[in-house]
């Protein structure tokens, strides 16, 4: 289930939950810094869709700015810039993630990231991608169309990093 929500500086975030797995915990009980990039690309999916050609049809999703991509383009990552705040410890309740659009450029954007205790609400872990889209049978970059970037712009919310 994803929702629409403001930010406190007008922008808008989408509010997603994504479930933690027993196999996910580490040996002190919290989920393993790799796994939060795995519930990270979970959320981008749940937020954006798959992209085009991979998976089978499911559930519309709030931004369809992967799954409307052509077949030959593919959303790459770019950079992960993750800080752990506190401890998300496992929890058989799904994690709360907020993510928004923090810029965007002629030929990439970057995905922010809030990852919450579902209990508690404790802020655990701010992060961002950068992502660009890449037409695989040219090996080229492939810019952000106007029709991308209104979508994008939707989105749009502080940066959780300075430059």
């Amino acid at each position: 289930m994803t929702n629409e929500q403001k930010m406190p500086d007008g922008g808008t975030s989408l509010t997603l939950h994504v479930p933690m797995r027993w196999g996910d915990m580490d040996a002190y009980g919290h989920i393993n810094n790799v796994e939060i990039l795995r519930i990270l690309e979970e959320a981008r999916i749940h937020a954006f869709g798959p992209p085009a050609g991979t998976g089978l049809p499911g559930v519309e999703v709030a931004q369809p700015i992967f799954s409307e991509l052509e077949a030959d383009v593919q959303a790459l990552v770019v950079e992960h810039r993750v800080r752990y705040l506190a401890p998300l410890n496992y929890r058989n309740v799904p994690a709360v993630i907020r993510i928004w659009i923090s810029a965007v450029k002629g030929a990439s954007f970057t995905v922010a990231y809030g990852i919450f205790d579902p209990v508690t609400e404790a802020k655990c872990v701010i992060a961002e991608t950068v992502l660009a889209f890449f037409h695989e049978p040219s090996g080229t970059l492939v810019r952000l169309t106007a029709g991308n970037k209104l979508q994008l712009e939707k989105l749009r919310g502080p940066a959780n990093f300075k430059a």
